[in-house]
């Protein structure tokens, strides 16, 4: 047996002083029983991130009442709050003592991967072991969310998502393996995001005017890409159709960078794309922006105007990210993530990186986030509807 303070790998060496030493020790376990060295298989690389497939350390505490009881105690005489010490006290009732797998719907770079890879270091600092991105691209994130629908609610398998659960959802109603009201639970809100409608320099178009009189000139002969049946860009195009009064084919990816590259080749048309998959593609000149979905401008595209500014004044459009957990999950489990999500959202330099890429950092309890999700199920099987898109 013995003492340790050092923290979770790549993370360096700190040291803490009073309540933040003892939140510290309680978070970490500071009667640590082993250390091992474990190669995690299902890793991704996620660059700076520090997820990746080289072998990581994993501290496996070991966590008594009479551990806790004097930290608890020190807590308390140092001022902090009981609520503090009951949920650091609470998280040791054995969990975490593995991996947690966090199923991401779209492939590696894609706009939801980048969310998870911001978030998820943050939570594996604060829960002392990895958090491990695993890219389940396919059928607008079906396969992604039958794992986490299909997994244990013990909280170690979740799903960062966007908006195209609800898509999905809505456009597969009643054909899909799960049910997506009964089967999930909302963890938190990360962030909310315009689209931005792209086109590639070969179109011969500069404006979303043009766009629309291309299209309306040529009634089915453009196409418009997506990240999947379902997805948030498929669900935001389908709206910009509508709205728009144009027919165009649509061609779904399993990824913003696969649908992308083919709108930069003149392969695709037009996509609405989430903001932080585009922006480097837009800055580097290899893309067009017409507009954002938002009323407002982003503030990480200011010289580009919103859609409805500048010619379909009806058309308003935003999208989401969040974290589900299995429908059955303890409510302890989930107020665990809520709150430290909420307290990694208010990080600046999480608010910075999740800014430099388009999006807007945004909690929201797993009450209104799950409220969301499921109220938006049914708006899209409207807008699915009215736009004629439907599965044969």
């Amino acid at each position: 047996m013995r003492s340790c303070s050092r923290m979770w790998a790549g993370s360096g060496m700190r040291w803490f002083f009073g309540a933040d030493a003892a939140l510290y020790h309680m978070r970490r376990g500071a009667i640590c029983s082993s250390v091992s060295r474990t190669g995690n298989r299902g890793a991704r690389d996620s660059g700076k991130h520090g997820l990746n497939e080289e072998e990581d350390p994993m501290f496996e505490a070991c966590f008594s009442t009479r551990t806790v009881a004097p930290i608890a105690l020190l807590l308390a005489a140092a001022g902090t709050s009981a609520s503090a010490v009951a949920q650091v006290a609470g998280k040791f009732d054995g969990y975490p003592n593995r991996p947690i797998r966090m199923v991401v719907p779209f492939t590696t770079g894609s706009a939801t991967d980048v969310i998870a890879r911001i978030i998820g270091p943050k939570m594996a600092d604060f829960l002392g072991q990895q958090v491990v991105v695993d890219n389940r691209p396919s059928a607008g994130g079906i396969v992604a969310f039958k794992i986490v629908a299909d997994a244990a609610p013990d909280g170690y398998t979740l799903t960062t998502t966007g908006s195209n659960f609800s898509g999905s959802a809505a456009l597969y109603h009643g054909k899909l393996p799960f049910d997506p009201v009964q089967d999930f639970t909302g963890v938190a809100k990360l962030a909310s995001t315009p689209l931005v409608l792209v086109v590639g320099h070969g179109l011969g178009v500069k404006s979303v005017k043009e766009l629309v009189a291309l299209a309306k000139a040529k009634p089915g002969q453009l196409n418009f890409g997506s990240t999947g049946l379902g997805s948030g860009p498929h669900y935001g195009a389908a709206l910009f159709n509508l709205v728009a009064g144009i027919e165009a084919v649509h061609v779904p990816y399993r990824g913003s960078p696969e649908s992308l590259t083919d709108t930069v080749t003149g392969r695709v048309h037009y996509i609405l794309s989430p903001v932080l998959a585009a922006q480097p593609l837009i800055s580097g000149g290899r893309l067009i922006a017409l507009g954002v979905t938002t009323k407002t401008r982003t503030p990480a595209m200011p010289d580009v105007p919103s859609i409805s500014e500048v010619g379909l004044p009806n058309f308003e459009y935003e999208g989401w990210y969040g974290i589900l957990a299995p429908g059955k999950t303890p409510r302890k489990l989930i107020d665990l993530w809520a709150n430290e999500i909420r307290r990694i959202l208010d990080m600046p330099d999480v608010q910075k990186a999740i800014a430099s890429r388009g999006a807007a950092a945004q909690w929201a309890s797993p009450e209104d986030f799950t409220k969301l999700a499921r109220e938006e199920i049914t708006t899209r099987m409207k807008v699915w509807k009215a736009a004629g898109v439907k599965i044969e």
